[in-house]
């Protein structure tokens, strides 16, 4: 019996701290969910970019932060978010046609990559390896 009662009690408590303050108990209520849902739609935004960035580093090959440039420099060219791009990629990965702006700006971006990156892992001719 004497659980229960230290239960209901703490219950009480925690029911009074909630409601304490100035705003009324509904808004601190309707005030965390639109927090829930912003919490909920980046961790999604960071999801799709994430799995865009695997699709990066699958067509390059590179590493993770440089295949996150990569998509932040296809945003820039198509003046799009980073999200929209990334989001584009990921269902163009699973069939869907990516958009043309987003097309030319993916080609000159990888064709820009790959150029920079010729022969990073070759040695000139003459030089040994220690």
């Amino acid at each position: 019996m004497q659980r229960t009662t230290v239960i209901q009690q703490a219950w009480r408590d925690l029911r009074a701290a909630a409601t304490w303050g100035n705003a009324p108990a509904g808004e601190d209520v309707v005030a965390l969910r639109a927090e829930n849902d912003q919490l909920r739609q980046a961790s999604a935004g960071c999801t799709v970019i994430d799995q865009a960035g695997g699709i990066m580093m699958v067509l390059t090959p590179c590493r993770r932060g440089a295949a996150r440039n990569l998509l932040v420099d296809v945003s820039r060219q198509c003046d799009a978010g980073l999200p929209e791009v990334a989001a584009a990629l990921v269902a163009a990965w699973e069939g869907k046609p990516l958009p043309e702006r987003m097309q030319r700006a993916l080609r000159r971006t990888l064709r820009r990559f790959h150029a920079e990156n010729q022969g990073c892992d070759s040695r000139p001719s003459g030089q040994s390896s220690r």
